[in-house]
């Protein structure tokens, strides 16, 4: 069998997911503390041949085959900008660091901030109405002040002055790479060990920013470049399916 089809396939396979990267990307332009993804691709070595030209199998049984595949997708971890908005509810970290919050059947997201709200359980939440896993309670009414140290404070209409009410610390993982985006801005991580506690800033965390929301770290132009890139790259792997396509027909109509 013509190699072409298997390695054109390869490359059509590894494009198309780079397109889906590049696409999320784009998709999440305005999602506040959303970090892009790069793809890494791997060269497949195409195993050694015997002397009537057919593959020798591996020590695993495989025969392996030439081409190109995806080794992993990572994300770019660089901040971004952090624009202040004047909302009082708007909430961003200044530096490295994370927000827990309380997801579904208790397992932990972590969040880069954005827009909080107070649930229908009267807990501080994130704006789908994830509580955040300090389950800070909020009296109906109050106005809600944060400090760049994470202590949170409430002044309802009957106090003359304001009260803590909780305290937001930060959470750094020992290796971002093993985070995995959960959608609307969320991470995961399958070991909580892996997460340290930390207060705004110290330690390295960051510090928090009350009235300001950080943008995705997305570049619009950079990754309109890396589409047409891969397209190009796309277009280039499908043309060697179609040469090996030719290759076939001119040997089926081959006659002695």
């Amino acid at each position: 069998m013509n190699g072409a089809f298997y390695i054109g396939a390869t490359g059509l396979e590894a494009q198309q997911r780079a397109l889906d990267v590049v696409a999320n990307n784009i998709a999440n332009l305005n999602t506040p503390g959303f970090r892009r993804s790069n793809v890494r691709f791997s060269e497949m070595v195409e195993a050694p041949r015997s002397g009537e030209d057919l593959p020798v199998a591996a020590a695993d049984g495989s025969s392996g085959m030439a081409g190109v595949a995806v080794a992993s997708t990572t994300h770019v971890w660089t901040p971004g900008e952090v624009r202040q908005t004047g909302g009082r509810m708007d909430l961003a970290i200044q530096g490295n660091g994370f927000v827990e919050m309380l997801g579904a059947s208790g397992h932990i997201l972590l969040s880069r901030g954005g827009t909080l709200t107070v649930n229908e359980d009267g807990y501080l939440a994130g704006a789908d109405g994830t509580p955040l896993r300090a389950m800070i309670s909020v009296p109906e009414g109050a106005v809600l002040t944060i400090n760049a140290d994470g202590e949170v404070f409430a002044r309802s209409a009957s106090d003359a002055v304001a009260r803590q009410i909780g305290q937001i610390d930060l959470v750094m993982p020992r290796d971002a790479d093993t985070l995995v985006a959960q959608g609307g801005g969320y991470y995961e991580t399958s070991d909580d060990g892996a997460l340290s506690a930390v207060a705004p800033g110290q330690d390295g965390a960051g510090s928090l920013v009350q009235g300001s929301i950080e943008q995705g770290n997305v570049n619009l132009s950079d990754e309109m470049v890396a589409l047409m890139l891969v397209q190009r790259a796309y277009s280039a792997n499908a043309q060697v399916v179609q040469a090996g396509d030719q290759m076939m027909s001119i040997v089926n109509g081959l006659r002695r």
